[in-house]
């Protein structure tokens, strides 16, 4: 007697195969989708800030100059950031991490359709010192940062070309619902995105260097 009790069984698990398989192909579509978008952008956003603010204008005789001006955000750290608009969104600048190969456009906002092409605030400032950055866990935005270790270097390019460099001081792993956690504590810099499954985040805590 044939027994075909275990034949739905099969099927089933085949079925389950053929789903994360289909997950797995379609979130690298996405992250390569997402790497060649934010490449264009980021060329956008480094020719924008190459051009002078100014047009060049021949020296004018006169006393020497006065001593380099402190820059705005420096006197004003509450200020809002500036942005720049590429493709209809606006950026407040553009986030580097060497050790992950990884020069990310950062959007003004965040909002779950803009974390699909760019990372974004989550909240914050550089100027104040609070600035949180949140992406996908996809490979080419921050899906490794995982990898990172303290003394890892990051850095930041604000809108008018302003610098900032910072290190990898920690790494936290966070609920979902952690959201006072995400926020609290006195860090210059925080990165953060979910784990593949969304269980839990993965939070990378820097400092100015």
């Amino acid at each position: 007697m044939e027994h075909n009790g275990g034949k739905p069984l099969i099927r089933t698990g085949l079925l389950l195969i053929a789903a994360a398989l289909l997950l797995t192909g379609y979130n690298l579509w996405e992250s390569e989708r997402a790497a060649a978008e934010n490449k264009v952008i980021v060329a956008r956003l480094e020719e924008v800030l190459s051009e002078p603010t100014h047009p060049e204008t021949a020296p004018i005789p006169g006393p020497a100059a006065p001593e380099e001006a402190v820059p705005d955000h420096i006197l004003n750290p509450d200020m809002e950031m500036p942005t720049e608009t590429v493709n209809g969104y606006e950026y407040i600048g553009v986030l580097e991490i060497p050790e992950l190969e990884l020069k990310l456009p950062v959007m003004s906002t965040w909002s779950y359709p803009k974390l699909r092409v760019a990372p974004c605030r989550y909240e914050g400032s550089v100027y104040s010192g609070s600035l949180i950055v949140a992406a996908h866990n996809y490979g080419s935005h921050f899906g490794r940062l995982r990898q990172l270790h303290a003394g890892s270097e990051v850095t930041f390019t604000d809108a008018d070309g302003n610098l900032f460099s910072y290190e990898v001081i920690s790494m936290e792993t966070l609920m979902p619902t952690a959201v006072e956690e995400m926020e609290s504590g006195d860090w210059d810099l925080t990165l953060f995105t979910c784990t593949v499954g969304g269980r839990t985040r993965v939070a990378v805590r820097c400092a100015l260097s």
